[in-house]
């Protein structure tokens, strides 16, 4: 009977370590990756977190996990250069796996250091694995995870982000022809509100009024359907009172210099993707 008793009580004792760790969603043992995981997500303690993680990665506890995990509480913590250097350094280590997720990952982190040329060269090397069939690890469609739920993204999908990010980019360094270009190959993939507001800040820019107004009427007129159509409407609205703010210019009474906005892709120039050869004949589409 007090075999049964004591049995009964480890297997309690078992169960109660089980519901912890799927609770708080910590994995189990007590290597460096767990106690920096149990450090991040139960105590909240990123800074001892960030050490733990340092040791995982020095003594190669899960590398890639740790890696990705330690850059993001970097990032969360405003060191963001840290993680840029941490993954630049590490993700050799890394599983093949894995350096699509750190290459988002850096992604969004030269996006908050405003370190746009290198941006624009990760997302071109993006495209380009898209392009040869390279991305989501030669499969269709890829899961991925926001605010804790997890869901199915297509190629198509991923596209239009990488596109929609490269405009951005090209938008943050007054590259607006380039900007445009990207936009309008992105709306052609997967049209978003969102877009055809950026799209028509780009065409602002650059004068082209008449087309800015058309695009962001459409936004006004819901013309697209997506989950940020709402703040979308606002941000066209306020366009659309700048348009009419200021006389119209023709594009061609601006200096466009494609060239300099767009670089050829480097090293493999002879093997551009479509996107790069449109952007780079636009001065000859403009002036027929």
């Amino acid at each position: 009977m007090e075999r049964v008793i004591r049995s009964n009580r480890r297997s309690s004792v078992g169960d109660k370590k089980e519901l912890f760790h799927v609770i708080h969603k910590v994995p189990a043992g007590d290597t460096p990756y767990v106690r920096a995981k149990h450090l991040q997500l139960v105590e909240k303690d990123h800074d001892s977190a960030i050490v733990w993680f340092w040791k995982a990665i020095n003594c190669g506890d899960r590398m890639d996990s740790a890696l990705k995990d330690m850059a993001v509480i970097m990032k969360q913590q405003g060191r963001a250069e840290e993680a840029i250097e941490a993954i630049r350094s590490f993700r050799h280590l890394c599983s093949k796996q894995a350096q699509e997720s750190l290459d988002n990952l850096l992604i969004d982190l030269y996006k908050k250091c405003g370190m746009f040329e290198d941006q624009i060269e990760l997302l071109k090397q993006k495209l380009r694995m898209i392009y040869l069939g390279e991305a989501f690890n030669g499969k269709t469609t890829k899961t991925a995870r926001s605010h804790g739920k997890k869901f199915q993204v297509s190629i198509k999908q991923e596209t239009a982000r990488v596109l929609a990010n490269l405009g951005w980019a090209y938008m943050q360094q007054n590259c607006f022809a380039a900007a445009e270009l990207v936009y309008r190959k992105a709306q052609t993939i997967q049209p978003d509100a969102n877009k055809a507001c950026n799209l028509g800040v780009c065409l602002i820019r650059q004068g082209n009024l008449h087309d800015a107004r058309t695009i962001l009427s459409d936004v006004v007129n819901h013309r697209f359907l997506d989950g940020e159509e709402s703040k979308a409407v606002s941000r066209a609205i306020e366009l659309l009172r700048e348009i009419e703010s200021q006389p119209s210019i023709s594009p061609m009474d601006i200096g466009l210099n494609i060239e300099e906005a767009i670089n050829d892709w480097s090293p493999l120039r002879s093997k551009r993707l479509p996107i790069f050869e449109e952007i780079s004949t636009y001065r000859d589409q403009i002036a027929c």
